[in-house]
């Protein structure tokens, strides 16, 4: 059985030459070459024929060059975090998680972390802050993480802290949610309450409360915490996303606030009002891998037969924004790459990612579609940081 290694250091290679490889670009997909100089592609050529040299050749025969995977939403660290409920070691989680995403060809990561009043989920105020300083402190990582602040508006201390490091530098995604019971993903108090007593460790008494809690919040008092957080995430130069929007009008209503994703729209009519309106719409990669939503909500096959999916995230599971270019939509390979990779790199404003032409960072993947999609080689800003098998 081959294992995952990284490279072995110190590798300095400064002129790496990928050739024979089905190249997917932004507009095709072709046999060709690519060379990397440093951090950046340098040159991108059609056909098998080229004299392009390096400090390393690697030869794709048989495989797809694809731009690093770019995933703007995954809260698989809070399994790697507390596992079963239990605690792990941070540096642990850390290094699990990170090559855990870049065997699903993840290269850029922003970790859903959840500002949410759940402590028997293992989610508070507190609790997130300590991820995000653990983010920004987390040495030997290979994958370039980021955070995605989720706030939960329905509890004041979430939105205060949210509001409180929106500034830092790993920040680079907030998202606005109100989990109320009867709206979005849960459609009654009672669908609320079955799915936390089946899913989590959680008394009847405190979802009780919870519900108690969320539905005591009017719509004027998350209008103003929408506000508060748009103020300061515009400031900070942070992306904003609203969260499982239900209707055209809730979705014209955070539109005009500012907010530019539309993250999991519940409805196909939220999906395209967003999309009319110019926002960006994220949908689950996991829903269109599996073929539907857990919750009985859009799916994500729908959303695209409908022209309304920009951008795939990996949710829970890694492995299916690696898979759901592969899931047959009728579209041709580049565009369905484009999802997991450029488009959510220009969502976020990171331009130089997520394509392969000159001048882009080389955050690169070397995939082997049979029997099903794996990464064989993942480049980083140009370094080899993963490769599957002997050298």
């Amino acid at each position: 059985m081959s294992h995952p290694e990284p490279e072995a250091e110190p590798v300095e290679v400064s002129r790496t030459v990928v050739e024979n490889a089905a190249v997917v670009t932004l507009s095709d997909t072709f046999e060709g070459t690519v060379v990397i100089e440093d951090d950046r592609i340098t040159r991108v050529e059609r056909g098998q024929a080229s004299t392009a040299t390096g400090d390393r050749v690697v030869d794709a025969a048989g495989k797809l060059l694809l731009p690093g995977l770019i995933d703007v939403h995954g809260d698989d660290i809070e399994r790697h975090r507390f596992p079963r409920g239990s605690p792990i070691d941070e540096d642990i989680a850390f290094r699990t998680v990170d090559r855990a995403n870049l065997a699903a060809g993840v290269t850029t990561k922003f970790h859903a972390i959840a500002f949410q009043d759940a402590p028997d989920d293992h989610r508070s105020a507190e609790i997130a802050i300590q991820m995000v300083d653990s983010i920004q402190k987390a040495e030997h990582l290979l994958a370039d993480h980021h955070v995605h602040a989720r706030c939960e508006l329905t509890n004041p201390d979430c939105v205060d802290a949210v509001e409180g490091i929106l500034d830092r530098p790993a920040v680079g995604l907030a998202s606005v949610m109100a989990h109320i019971p009867g709206k979005g993903q849960f459609e009654s108090p009672e669908q609320f309450k079955r799915w936390y007593l089946d899913n989590r460790d959680i008394s009847e008494q405190r979802v009780d409360e919870l519900i108690a809690q969320r539905t005591s919040v009017d719509q004027a008092t998350l209008n103003d915490r929408i506000a508060t957080i748009v103020e300061r995430a515009d400031s900070a130069g942070v992306a904003l996303a609203s969260h499982d929007d239900e209707t055209p009008l809730e979705v014209e209503r955070l539109h005009d606030r500012g907010i530019t994703i539309s993250e999991y729209p519940v409805t196909l009519a939220a999906a395209e009002r967003a999309t009319e309106l110019g926002m960006t719409t994220a949908m689950g990669a996991p829903n269109l891998v599996r073929g539907g939503s857990q919750w009985g909500n859009l799916g994500s096959a729908e959303a695209i037969d409908a022209g309304v999916v920009d951008v795939l995230c990996a949710d829970y599971h890694p492995p299916s924004l690696l898979a759901a270019p592969f899931v047959e939509t009728g579209e041709p390979l580049h565009e369905r790459v484009a999802r997991v990779t450029v488009n959510p790199a220009e969502a976020v404003g990171l331009s130089e990612r997520g394509r392969i032409e000159p001048g882009a960072r080389a955050d690169l993947l070397v995939v082997d579609r049979e029997p099903t999609p794996s990464v064989d080689r993942a480049f980083i800003a140009g370094r080899e940081v993963y490769r599957e098998g002997p050298p």
